[in-house]
């Protein structure tokens, strides 16, 4: 079965990401969806714990009416050294032949970790056709400002009933100290 990867925070999901998933689906028979930084939660740039993300994710998969067999999701604790991103990614994942990615430091560590001798997936540009990061949907919950509209309705339904918008409040001066210390 032809597999694709795409690599994420998903803090929180949103329409950008379901577009992307619906984008790859088109390409391929299923997408891994791999949660990157699992072990982060509860900072202001990474809130959300990688459980609520996990649900989010399937919830937002589920209400867009893509089959569960079309799709997996797997959280993926970080490894804070670049050269042994690849190989870290690939020992959660099961096999795939090509990796969506959008980010230049992403494309630089499969180049880099794949040559002539040694061949990796085909590593895909994606391209944003629906420009919202989740940067953009945390900063709209921090100002109760429509961001709603940001995410999959499933997907804010469910930041809701988790209260995620007072959790933001309560967290939003909290130093990310793995900003700082790689070793956390």
């Amino acid at each position: 079965m032809q597999s694709a990867l795409f690599i994420g925070r998903f803090q929180p999901f949103h329409k950008g990401h379901l577009d992307a998933i619906k984008t790859i689906l088109k390409d391929n028979k299923r997408v891994i969806i791999a949660i990157g930084s699992a072990e982060k939660n509860f900072l202001n740039s990474n809130p959300l714990t990688a459980s609520e993300r996990f649900q989010l994710i399937d919830e937002a998969l589920r209400e867009a009416k893509i089959p569960s067999e079309r799709f997996c999701i797997i959280p993926i604790r970080n490894v804070n050294n670049y050269a042994l991103w690849v190989n870290h990614i690939n020992i959660y994942v099961p096999p795939y032949t090509k990796l969506y990615t959008g980010s230049k430091l992403v494309k630089a560590c499969y180049t880099g970790k794949y040559d002539k001798k040694n061949h990796g997936p085909e590593v895909i540009h994606l391209i944003r056709e629906v420009p919202i990061s989740a940067s953009e949907v945390r900063e709209a919950i921090h100002l109760d400002s429509n961001w709603e509209s940001l995410v999959p309705p499933a997907v804010a339904k469910l930041l809701k009933e988790w209260g995620i918008p007072s959790r933001l409040e309560i967290i939003k001066d909290t130093m990310d100290i793995t900003k700082y210390n790689n070793a956390y």
